[in-house]
C-alpha cells in the first residue's frame, strides 16, 4: 500500500479517511478525517476521549491518538471517496496496552520471537434481518434443515453478491458464500491470512456487511443467539503456525496423528488447558451462553461445543483437526472481538508450546449423541460470570495477555453482568409474581 496516506488519497480519489479503532467490547469507533488533513494525522494521531467508548479510562484522561497503520488501508468499495484505516491507540507517547490491536500486535511479536507466524482464517456467521432487530427478513426462509439452501441464498442474492463482489475486488480470495443452519442466517469465507491481517479484515468485513444491509433497506446481526430454537452465529477460527519466513508449515507432520505436527499438538494442549478461561474472550457476551449451552435447535443441532474435547473431521467437538497442519475452533462466536479472539489464541498456544502440554485423549464420537459418557473433559462456563471467573483465576492466560488489559477487561465486563443480573425481566414476574 505505500506508507504515505496522503500520495495514495491523490492517487485514488479518496476524500475521507475512516481512522478507525476497536474497543474492548468489540465497538467500532472512527473519526471521518478529510485527505487535506491526513499526513498530520498519520504523524500526530486523530484525537479521541477514551473514556467515551469501553475502555477502562477516566474523564481525566489526556487525548488518547488513534495512531493510523497505513498497511491496513482499504478503499470502501460501495462508497471509493473513503477509505478505512486501522489504528493503533497510544496516549502520552507510549502505548495503550489494554487496547485490542496493540495486545495482538504484542503477541505476535512475541510468537515471532520465538520463531513462530500464526496464521488464521475465520468464519464469520451472520444473519440478515429486519430492521427492527425482531424477525429474519425474508418471510419465505422457513425450512426446518435451511443450510446450503439455494432458493434462499438465491433471495438474498443482491446483498451477498456485492459483498462478495467487494471481496474478490480487495484481493481477499473470497471463495464461497452459503446460507447457513439457521433460517436468515449466511456464512462468507476468505483466504486465511497472517494474525493481524485477518483481525483488520474480519473488523472491515463485520462494517462492511452491516453497511451493505443497511443499503438494501435490511440489518446485519452477528449476535451469538438472536432467535430461540436457531442455530446461533458463530466465529470458527482455523489455525496453522509457520516458520519465521511464514513459508513452512511447522504444524504439518504427515508421520503423525492426523498429520498434526509435536508442536502442533503442544499449540493445541494450550487452548486445551486453557479453554474455559478462552471461553470469557471468545465468547464475550451474556448472550454468548445461549448458544454453547443451547438445547437442539430446529435443525437438529447447535453446531457449538458445551464440552472442552478434540477430535478428527468431526464438527461435534470443541476442536476439530479437518486436515493436516491446521485445527478448527468452533468455539468463538459472533460477538468476538476480531483482535481479541486472535490475541487469546496465539497467548494459550504460546503456553502450550512453552509448557509441552498435552491436548488430552481425542475422541472421535458424536458429542451431542454420547458426549455424556465422556468422563473427565471440562464442561464450558454456563455464563458469562462463570467464563470471567475462570479468566481471573488462569494466571499465566492472564499475565500473557498483559496485566493491563486483563484487569481493564475484567472490570468493565463484571459491570456489564452486574448491569444483566440487576435488570427486571418478565420471566421474573411470570414465575414469581404469584409465589
Amino acid at each position: 500500500m505505500g506508507n504515505d496516506l496522503a500520495a495514495f488519497a491523490k492517487g485514488n480519489g479518496v476524500k475521507y479517511f475512516m481512522i478507525s479503532y476497536t474497543d474492548l467490547f468489540g465497538g467500532q469507533r472512527a473519526k471521518l478525517v478529510p485527505a487535506q488533513a491526513i499526513a498530520d494525522m498519520q504523524k500526530d494521531g486523530a484525537g479521541f476521549a477514551g473514556f467515551a467508548t469501553w475502555l477502562d479510562l477516566t474523564p481525566a484522561h489526556p487525548d488518547m491518538l488513534a495512531v493510523p497503520d497505513p498497511d491496513s488501508v482499504i478503499q470502501l468499495p460501495w462508497k471509493p471517496e473513503v477509505a478505512w484505516i486501522a489504528a493503533n491507540c497510544m496516549m502520552d507517547e507510549k502505548t495503550v496496552a489494554q487496547a485490542p490491536r496493540n495486545t495482538l500486535k504484542r503477541l505476535i511479536d512475541e510468537a515471532a520471537g520465538d520463531g513462530m507466524h500464526v496464521k488464521t482464517g475465520v468464519e464469520a456467521e451472520f444473519f440478515l434481518i429486519s430492521p427492527d432487530g425482531k424477525t429474519i427478513s425474508d418471510e419465505y426462509d422457513t425450512a426446518s434443515k435451511p443450510c446450503y439452501d439455494q432458493q434462499a441464498v438465491m433471495r438474498r442474492y443482491d446483498v451477498i453478491a456485492e459483498i462478495c463482489d467487494h471481496m474478490l475486488g480487495l484481493g481477499w480470495g473470497a471463495y464461497q458464500n452459503d446460507h447457513e443452519d439457521a433460517n436468515g442466517q449466511f456464512e462468507m469465507n476468505w483466504a486465511f491470512d497472517d494474525a493481524l491481517a485477518t483481525a483488520d479484515k474480519h473488523s472491515f468485513f463485520k462494517f462492511m456487511v452491516k453497511s451493505v444491509a443497511e443499503k438494501h433497506g435490511l440489518r446485519a446481526t452477528f449476535m451469538p443467539k438472536p432467535f430461540p430454537g436457531l442455530t446461533g452465529n458463530g466465529c470458527h477460527a482455523h489455525i496453522s503456525v509457520w516458520d519465521k519466513d511464514g513459508k513452512t508449515n511447522v504444524f504439518a507432520d504427515n508421520a503423525m496423528e492426523l498429520g498434526l505436527s509435536a508442536k502442533g499438538k503442544n499449540f493445541l494442549g494450550g487452548i486445551m488447558k486453557h479453554a474455559s478461561a478462552l471461553a470469557a474472550i471468545t465468547n464475550p457476551t451474556v448472550n454468548s451462553y445461549k448458544r454453547i449451552n443451547a438445547p437442539r435447535t430446529i435443525s437438529g443441532a447447535t453446531w457449538a461445543p458445551n464440552s472442552v474435547t478434540w477430535t478428527g473431521n468431526n464438527r461435534t467437538h470443541m476442536v476439530r483437526v479437518p486436515g493436516p497442519g491446521r485445527f478448527e475452533l468452533r468455539l468463538p462466536d459472533g460477538a468476538a472481538n476480531p483482535y481479541l479472539l486472535q490475541a487469546v489464541i496465539i497467548a494459550a498456544g504460546l503456553d502450550g508450546i512453552r509448557s509441552k502440554a498435552d491436548p488430552g485423549k481425542r475422541y472421535d464420537i458424536d458429542m451431542y449423541q454420547f458426549g455424556h459418557t465422556v468422563e473427565g473433559a471440562p464442561k464450558l462456563p454456563l455464563n458469562l460470570l462463570d467464563a470471567l471467573r475462570e479468566f481471573d483465576n488462569d494466571k499465566s492466560l492472564k499475565a500473557a495477555l498483559g496485566e493491563e488489559f486483563s484487569s481493564a477487561y475484567l472490570k468493565l465486563k463484571h459491570q456489564e453482568w452486574n448491569s444483566y443480573a440487576s435488570h427486571f425481566t418478565q420471566w421474573e414476574r411470570d414465575h414469581t409474581l404469584d409465589i
